[in-house]
């Protein structure tokens, strides 16, 4: 399968490279639209396995539908696993959450016969605010790239302005343990997610606790994400798992309070995203399988069974809404692109011709043409 890879590195974290990472000084006539840079990061972990920690880049072709056989830069980590990442929405970096702190990664061009290449390098500048602060399990960026969210595996929640650092939140027991966050669109607030117990809003204009997302019956959060529907109005979603597999609840934001909940599927849900565009949402499953849902409908509108021949771990949508990264722990990496369905315009026009339809009866009829 040419948009499938393989690369040797058991991925946690995939993103889309913002296309302003060039810069403007390095934005080359040989860079196409239809490529996207795809950056994925994971290892084997500390230890002697063999298995290398990386950041890995790679070239995902659009008009072919193929993801780079190799990598077009490669930048090992030593023993230090890059468990999470969030990629800076504004051009100017990556930062990774490794066992013990965060590091700062700058992009890296180099210009070899007017084609330029992109890589990473660890930048000099150090965030002393995040060091040695133990394992991070969330990391995430505001949509303008101001505010850092990071959620730790001890449960303590931080955020911060970007890049001065000047703390905002600063929660040691936000959850036992901290599994996702996210930023509302406007950069009001954060909602975060931990093993057990409610998910909890936070107010950032004044650094306090706002509301609480209480749980029913078995529930049990993963992943939260804001979004916008169709009228711009900000709503919010998080999965959850049953008994009876995968869910997801949509919240009004405003009340706090459950708009719906909808069963997906079987399997838990192990990864999960949100397109910019608010039309769709990507779910990756345990069994390596990844759906693209219809956001308003909450139906399939693509299925790629067994996209993964493990648990899928990351989902990322391109900065267009067009295509969907994913990665899983069994090393591979894939790019679905998003097909316009023509399914809604077709009943569009059945239903205009059932309207003209049945105005040309009642004509006939009222005009005494049919018997």
């Amino acid at each position: 399968m040419s948009n499938y890879k393989k690369y040797g590195v058991p991925f946690y974290g995939a993103a889309f490279v913002p296309r302003n990472a060039f810069g403007s000084e390095h934005k080359h006539e040989e860079e196409e639209e239809e490529d996207d840079y795809v950056l994925f990061c994971g290892g084997g972990g500390e230890g002697r396995s063999g298995i290398p920690n990386a950041l890995v880049i790679s070239m995902f072709d659009r008009a072919s539908d193929t993801l780079d056989d190799q990598p077009v830069s490669k930048l090992g980590t030593d023993d230090n696993l890059p468990y999470r990442m969030a990629v800076h929405p504004g051009g100017e970096g990556v930062i990774c959450s490794l066992p013990k702190s965060c590091r700062w990664f700058e992009w890296e061009t180099t210009k070899n016969e007017n084609v330029s290449t992109l890589s990473l390098k660890q930048s000099e500048k150090v965030l002393y605010e995040l060091e040695h602060i133990g394992q991070q399990l969330a990391v995430t960026f505001s949509h303008d790239g101001s505010l850092l969210a990071l959620g730790g595996e001890d449960g303590k929640l931080r955020a911060f302005k970007w890049p001065s650092m000047e703390s905002l939140v600063d929660v040691p027991d936000a959850h036992t343990s901290i599994k996702n966050l996210d930023f509302s669109p406007d950069g009001k607030f954060l909602v975060s997610v931990g093993s057990g117990g409610p998910g909890r809003v936070w107010d950032l204009s004044s650094s306090t606790f706002k509301a609480s997302l209480p749980k029913e019956k078995d529930e049990v959060f993963g992943f939260c994400r804001f979004s916008q529907n169709h009228v711009n109005d900000q709503v919010l979603y998080v999965t959850a798992k049953r008994d009876r597999g995968g869910s997801i609840v949509k919240w009004n934001t405003t009340t706090w309070k459950r708009i719906s909940s909808k069963h997906i599927v079987r399997d838990p849900i192990s990864a999960f995203d949100v397109s910019d565009d608010g039309k769709f949402l990507a779910i990756g499953t345990a069994e390596g399988d990844v759906f693209i849902l219809n956001a308003i409908s909450m139906k399939v509108h693509t299925a790629v069974k067994k996209a993964h021949l493990g648990l899928v771990t990351a989902l990322a949508f391109s900065h267009d809404s067009r295509a969907l990264a994913s990665a899983s722990w069994d090393s591979s990496g894939r790019v679905t692109q998003i097909k316009e369905t023509k399914k809604n315009r077709l009943n569009i026009w059945i239903i205009l011709f059932i309207i003209l339809l049945a105005a040309a009866l009642y004509y006939a009829k009222t005009e005494g043409l049919l018997l």
